[in-house]
């Protein structure tokens, strides 16, 4: 094995024990720092002008912005972890001025576009209410669509109204659900209870846990039955979650907890999808905001 190939191991290792990344995230590090490897000849001793040529080589292949920021920002975080260790003297990457990344405000549902959707699977089956179930719960708690097929029987309580998931990172938090979710949750469970008293909380109709890709396919065909206009994910659902609460004057800080967001910056996005508050809010309380006439 190289010392750059035994660098990588190590790294990634420190990535899965130490910072409990994802499985995901830690494939993408090691595309990206490979790529970057291959790039200089599996040398990581380079000068800065050099990674300045891997950000144009990066541009020429028309990769997008987010993807070149990424790999910009893997490299740099290699390094970080190089010079801690003490096998690399410095890092190239730390005056890299990368492009900025243009954050796009997330597709959201109005309060009458979400009942609509929700409402959508009508009643007369058990997957009729398996689907309502997931929706209601996916727009009352704004859990992640791998954090609800991933979720047991067990991991619903109803004594405290809340779910225990499994979130980016392996880290377990628990979230609050509202009272129309867990009526239909109620329901739902008892219904499954003819198949099984626990293991995966949603099922397909092999009785297996249901897929993200399946929860997917089936809130696109909904939102096409409820005339709805718009792409809609069940992340779309996440996103009106935090909207709805922030425009009737949830705090952010408990909008970021419920969320399960490491920074309070990723969740201020969804401040920008509630100007209309905001609006109220400035005419509601400042001195001068009435139109002088």
């Amino acid at each position: 094995m190289s010392k750059q190939a035994a660098g990588l191991d190590s790294y990634l290792n420190y990535l899965s024990n130490e910072r409990n990344y994802s499985e995901n995230t830690i494939k993408s590090y090691r595309r990206d720092i490979t790529q970057f490897l291959k790039f200089t000849g599996q040398s990581t001793d380079i000068t800065p002008e050099r990674a300045r040529e891997f950000l144009e080589f990066l541009n020429k292949q028309k990769y997008d912005r987010t993807s070149v920021i990424h790999k910009v920002i893997s490299a740099r975080n290699f390094y970080k972890y190089l010079v801690r260790q003490k096998t690399a003297k410095s890092n190239p990457f730390i005056y890299l001025l990368t492009p900025k990344d243009d954050k796009k405000l997330p597709g959201v549902l109005t309060e009458t576009e979400t009942e609509a959707l929700l409402a959508a699977p009508g009643t007369g089956d058990f997957f009729k209410l398996r689907d309502t179930a997931i929706m209601e719960l996916l727009y009352s708690s704004g859990i992640r669509v791998h954090e609800i097929t991933s979720l047991d029987v067990r991991g619903v309580d109803f004594v405290n109204e809340e779910v225990k998931v499994l979130g980016k990172g392996s880290k377990e938090r628990i979230v609050p659900v509202g009272g129309k979710a867990l009526a239909v949750l109620k329901d739902y469970i008892r219904e499954l209870r003819g198949f099984s008293d626990s293991g995966p909380l949603f099922v397909n109709k092999n009785r297996g846990r249901l897929t993200p890709r399946a929860v997917e396919m089936m809130i696109k065909n909904y939102a096409i039955k409820a005339g709805i206009q718009k792409k809609v994910t069940p992340h779309t659902l996440r996103h009106s979650f935090a909207t709805h609460l922030l425009n009737r004057g949830a705090d952010l800080r408990s909008v970021q907890e419920m969320l399960g967001h490491a920074n309070l910056s990723t969740t201020q996005i969804y401040t920008h999808l509630s100007i209309n508050k905001l609006k109220s809010d400035y005419d509601r309380a400042h001195p001068h905001s009435k139109k002088q006439v």
